[in-house]
């Protein structure tokens, strides 16, 4: 039997696309599935068991069908239910997902560049007259399908001009001024292709320097300089905020929301506009680090402690009380994103084959992040999933499986 602590009592999972969901209990919590009850309320689920009533409360327009729960196979120590929802899609959102900083600059407005980590302003006064996307990740690759001569873009950078921003799917190019003097500092770092091991250490040569960018303030890496009037700042490690009313941002989100809501944006939008699911995280030597497969966004998750009115995960509400269990208070189903995932690093020796496969496939698009950056989302999916029931762990080749991102799109 696997480690329970972390686990939920009580997981719930919501698709509003497919009008469908799932209960997973613990068997140490129910012993058998006469003793669950599940109906709908007004915006709500109300989940009895012998220990108490939960209530989980959904968005306006989602709601049960009444006498759809039905008992489905489980797995090892976990009783799992099937359940039918009515979602009402001309029902506006009274709160959309946060979308990234890309779909958020707007022309001719002023902006102050920050350090997410320490919030010292590291670019001051930013207005763009132009904001454009750069080219996707792959588009060297297909170069040679539209051009009936020699790449003409080889050895060429896209560069800003002084009032550009041009967009990358995970970073800004942006002219340097004179006061990043003040706010910033340069690093010079020599990068190396690993040799096999019949060559000699003496034989690796650097195939190129490059100038990492870092806060002045807290010493923690921002970018680098693509250029000696460039600079690229990954959307991770800066937060950019409108000048007007830029004091009333008094603190940053926690580290890992923050993270969580901006890689989670950003695969969103990604799938939305330009119909891709496969994503390759990889370090800025083009190192991939992991493999991320973007299954849904329409996920409405809740985990629930079985004594009433705890919740593990989602809205805290009060401690239980005996008199008010008939009235219970309850959690809120978040909106999050479902991925599967596979470490690269972790699975050198076991699924070689997978990384491979999905390293030479042009539909697999490359998102770019700092070497720390991508150890910290290993980390965060790598909690994520310990948190879910055991049978939502893995699948096939993918060691972890369905990684709730909770709370990254609410």
């Amino acid at each position: 039997m696997g480690d329970n602590s972390k686990q939920a009592e009580v997981f719930l999972e919501l698709r509003k696309r497919l009008q469908s969901g799932l209960l997973v209990l613990r068997r140490d919590v129910v012993k058998s599935y006469s003793e669950v009850s599940v109906t709908g309320g007004d915006s709500s689920l109300h989940i009895r068991t012998p220990l108490g009533l939960q209530c989980v409360e959904l968005p306006a327009g989602v709601s049960l069908v009444e006498g759809s729960c039905r008992e489905a196979p489980g797995a090892g120590d976990e009783m799992h239910f099937r359940l039918r929802l009515s979602v009402d899609h001309q029902h506006p959102d009274k709160k959309e997902a946060p979308g990234s900083v890309m779909e958020s600059l707007q022309l001719h407005k002023s902006y102050c560049f920050h350090c997410q980590s320490c919030e010292t302003r590291v670019l001051e006064e930013r207005v763009f007259k132009r904001v454009l996307p750069l080219p996707n990740g792959n588009w060297n690759s297909l170069v040679d399908d539209w051009c009936c001569h020699p790449d003409p873009f080889a050895n060429l950078k896209l560069l800003p001009r002084v009032d550009d921003c041009l967009m990358g799917d995970t970073y800004l190019l942006v002219s340097r001024d004179a006061g990043c003097d003040e706010t910033l500092t340069q690093e010079c770092r020599s990068i190396t292709n690993k040799m096999s091991d019949s060559q000699s250490q003496d034989t690796q040569k650097p195939n190129w320097r490059r100038k990492l960018v870092s806060c002045k303030s807290c010493s923690v890496g921002l970018g680098e300089a693509v250029a000696p009037d460039t600079l690229k700042l990954f959307i991770t490690e800066v937060t950019v905020r409108p000048s007007a009313g830029d004091h009333q941002f008094d603190t940053s989100p926690d580290r890992s929301l923050f993270l969580e809501q901006t890689i989670a944006a950003r695969l969103v939008e990604l799938s939305s506009s330009q119909s891709m699911f496969r994503f390759s995280l990889q370090t800025p030597e083009g190192k991939a680090f992991i493999l991320l497969w973007l299954l849904n966004s329409d996920s409405l998750i809740a985990s629930l402690s079985a004594t009433p009115f705890t919740a593990v995960s989602g809205d805290v509400v009060c401690p239980s009380q005996p008199k008010c269990c008939e009235h219970p208070s309850g959690t809120k189903a978040v909106s999050a994103i479902k991925v599967l995932y596979l470490p690269c690093l972790l699975s050198a020796s076991t699924h070689q084959d997978v990384v491979e496969t999905w390293e030479k496939d042009i539909s697999v698009h490359p998102l770019e992040l700092p070497s720390a950056t991508c150890q910290e989302v290993l980390l965060l999916l790598t909690a994520s999933t310990s948190c879910l029931p055991l049978s939502l762990h893995s699948m096939n080749s993918y060691k972890p499986l369905l990684p709730v991102m909770a709370a990254a799109l609410t």
